[in-house]
């Protein structure tokens, strides 16, 4: 059982390492600090809490955060792996490792989309290595789709206004 819940401004630093762990590198990952400042991946934590930004962290019964998921807004001058444009913020999840295959990821991401609805979204993107198949299918099983190929990424999106 997990509770859902806002992102608080003193937890940032746990954003910052579910951003880490949602980056899928299977061998010599670099350092979270090397990694997370690097150009192209600071744009998705620099100056958190903007127009756009939003964060929900899962906590256990045991009041500890075990994962967290996030949208952010990008344009077209910095565009994130998985821009479409610029109404459509791109998503990012992840979940520590002793709490994967429970239901955790799912239940953030069904909480992430019914927020983007809220918030007058018409569509919310994400970026995935397809060699991370169990993010893949679960991401498929939500209803996202196909919509770019870019380097070694999938761009998927899934559009509010259809379902």
């Amino acid at each position: 059982m997990v509770l859902i819940r806002n992102l608080e401004k003193g937890e940032f630093d746990f954003l910052t390492d579910m951003l880490y762990e949602s980056i899928h590198i299977p061998q010599n990952k670099p350092s979270k600090e090397d990694l997370i400042n690097s150009a192209h991946i600071k744009k998705y934590h620099e100056n958190w809490g903007r127009k756009g930004d939003k964060a929900l962290i899962a906590i256990n019964t045991n009041s500890q955060p075990v994962g967290a998921v996030w949208y952010r807004l990008f344009n077209e001058s910095n565009k994130g792996y998985g821009y479409i444009d610029n109404n459509t913020p791109e998503l990012g999840i992840a979940v520590i490792e002793e709490a994967r295959g429970m239901g955790v990821g799912t239940l953030l991401m069904k909480k992430i989309i019914h927020q983007a609805i809220c918030e007058g979204y018409k569509s919310i993107s994400l970026s995935v290595d397809p060699e991370n198949r169990d993010a893949v299918h679960i991401y498929k099983k939500l209803g996202f789709e196909d919509y770019a190929v870019s380097g070694t990424s999938i761009t998927m999106v899934y559009k509010i206004n259809e379902q």
